[in-house]
Parts: C-alpha cells; sequence; structure tokens
C-alpha cells in the first residue's frame, strides 16, 4: 500500500491516461447508444407498420446494454476529477434532467408502443421514442459544448448547434446499423437519409469550428494544432467512405465509419480542452485529478473490469448478429 501511495503504476502519465479514458468511454456512449438514437429519428419517417417494427426489433437487445456505457462515463469522471464531476453537474443540473428525462422517455416508449394494438396508442407512445430519441443527443451535445466552452448557462448558440450536430450524427450511425439489421427496399432510403443526415453533421460542424474560432480567442490555438486538423481531415476522410460503402452496400464499413466520424467528434473537444479539464475554474488535468494513492487503486481496477466489460458487449452483439427476421418483434 506504501508503493501505491509513493507514485504513479510504473511511472504512467495517469492523470492525462484517465483524462483520455473519460473521453473514450464518452465516445463510445455516443456511438453506441448514438445509432439507437438515430434509429428512433429515422422511425418517424417510416409509415409501414413492418418497417417500424424491425427498427424496434433491431435496436431492441441492445439499446438498455448500451446505455451502461453513460453510468460509466458518469463514475469514471467522478473517481478520477471528482470536483469536475460537482462543477458540471451543479452548474448544468437542469441539462443533466433533461437528459435523464430523454432517456426515461426513450426507454418507456418502445415498450408502451408494443403493449396494445391501437392506432391512437402507438402513434403517441412512437411518438415519444421519437422525441426522446432526438432530445438526448441534442441535450448531450449541448452539455458537452457548454463544458468546452466553460459556459455557466444551460443555453448558448454554440450548445445548440452542436446539439444539432450530434443528432445528425446519430442519424449518420443509425442509418449504417439499420442498413446492416434490416432487409428489402427500406435499406435504400435508409443509406438516402444517412447521406442527407452527414451533410447536414458536416456543415453544422464548420459552423460550430467557426463560432468558436470567432468567438472564443483561448481555443483558437488548439483550432489550428496539429492533432484537431488531423482530426477534422480524418472526418472529411471517413465521410468519404461513408458515401462510397453505401454505393457498394457495405454497412458495416458505413458503420465503422460513422464509428470513426464519433470518436473523432470526441477527440476534438478532448483535444481543445486539454490542458484543462473544467476550464470555468481553470481546473488543468494535473490539478483536478484525485491523490496518488486512489488513483493507483482506480487503474488498477479499471484494468481488470473494463476488459470484462468489453467481453460482456462482444457476447451481446455476437449472440444477436445478422438481419433480424421478419417475426421478430420488440418485446
Amino acid at each position: 500500500m506504501t508503493d501505491l501511495a509513493a507514485g504513479p503504476l510504473f511511472g504512467l502519465p495517469l492523470p492525462e491516461l484517465w483524462f483520455g479514458l473519460v473521453f473514450f468511454i464518452l465516445g463510445t456512449f455516443l456511438f453506441l447508444d448514438g445509432f439507437d438514437f438515430g434509429a428512433g429519428l429515422l422511425f418517424a419517417t417510416v409509415d409501414d407498420e413492418h418497417d417500424r417494427e424491425g427498427i424496434l426489433a433491431a435496436i431492441g437487445p441492445f439499446w438498455d446494454g448500451n446505455e451502461v456505457w453513460l453510468v460509466v462515463f458518469g463514475g469514471a469522471l467522478f473517481a478520477a476529477f471528482p470536483s469536475v464531476y460537482a462543477g458540471l453537474f451543479s452548474r448544468h443540473y437542469l441539462l443533466m434532467f433533461a437528459i435523464l428525462a430523454a432517456l426515461i422517455l426513450r426507454g418507456l416508449a418502445p415498450e408502451m408502443y408494443e403493449q396494445r394494438d391501437d392506432a391512437r396508442w402507438q402513434r403517441w407512445w412512437g411518438r415519444s421514442f421519437v422525441v426522446g430519441s432526438v432530445a438526448a443527443p441534442f441535450f448531450l451535445g449541448m452539455f458537452v459544448a457548454n463544458w468546452l466552452l466553460g459556459a455557466t448557462a444551460s443555453v448558448s448558440l454554440a450548445g445548440v448547434v452542436v446539439g444539432l450536430a450530434v443528432v445528425a450524427l446519430t442519424v449518420v450511425a443509425g442509418a449504417a446499423f439499420l442498413r446492416l439489421k434490416l432487409q428489402g427496399q427500406f435499406r435504400d432510403r435508409l443509406r438516402t437519409s444517412g447521406r442527407w443526415a452527414l451533410g447536414s453533421y458536416l456543415l453544422l460542424v464548420v459552423a460550430a469550428l467557426g463560432y468558436v474560432y470567432a468567438t472564443v480567442p483561448r481555443l483558437r490555438p488548439g483550432l489550428t494544432s496539429a492533432p484537431v486538423l488531423a482530426l477534422v481531415g480524418g472526418t472529411v476522410l471517413l465521410a468519404g467512405v461513408y458515401v462510397l460503402a453505401g454505393r457498394v452496400d457495405r454497412p458495416r464499413v458505413e458503420l465503422a465509419a460513422a464509428a470513426g466520424q464519433v470518436y473523432a467528434l470526441v477527440g476534438v473537444v478532448a483535444s481543445l480542452l486539454y490542458p484543462f479539464v473544467d476550464p470555468v475554474v481553470g481546473a488543468t488535468v494535473r490539478s483536478a485529478i484525485v491523490s496518488t494513492l486512489p488513483l493507483n487503486l482506480m487503474s488498477i481496477g479499471a484494468a481488470v473490469l473494463l476488459p470484462l466489460v468489453f467481453v460482456y458487449f462482444v457476447v451481446l452483439y455476437s449472440a444477436f448478429r445478422g438481419p433480424v427476421r421478419t417475426e421478430e418483434s420488440y418485446s
């Protein structure tokens, strides 16, 4: 125990590693639950009941497991940077409650939708499903934008733009995921929806970066740094891969390209934020990290537990791989 309190494990830069891990977990949630959100928004574009049942059946085995990563994100942020966790969640508690309410609505609506074969009932809960699926990523995008910019107000122009960009990105991932899981003519319409969403996402990202460059002087050097430029260039490249994969009907490649864009977006946020972890109070990664002993113990625990979580998800997605069958339903 004394050795664990003497210094970081193996001399590793644990504060920076935990900073990167927090954002990696955030990106994992945004991708995995993101294609569920995107599927929920695409649900609004479908009139055929067979296609609607297909969408629900496609995400049914996964959405509740995918939300685990949001819990892991909050837990990792609290464990490694407790003062940042307290400051962010207290300043933006309204956004936190809005995200939770949207997640509850998104989770409850499909369950209720399947309970009664009544047009009015299903119309109400179908709309609720769409609202929850759109509101959750929108408010999450606002939260992340406010975190980066050090905004103290819950609503800001940059937050709204980033929130819309995140919603568009979830549709990009959702269209690719549904093309992987569904069959029939609906897959062709999903290709078009994914491309429109991708174009919207790129325009919104350009608008958000331009706004930040014009209004936040402290972030200008970061916006022109090599890591950020590389991530932006990678996003454009992945957009091309996404479009080409759709043309040759390779939905797995489409989904992988969408995943890369999600992690690139989160990487841009982390790169612009570093070395700060809470700009409002000037807290840096090094100053906000917990003391050496708990940091080392957490690192050992994470090295053991996180691989088990990944194994669980590999088993989950392997068990439900392949297209959904027409006789399957959400319930």
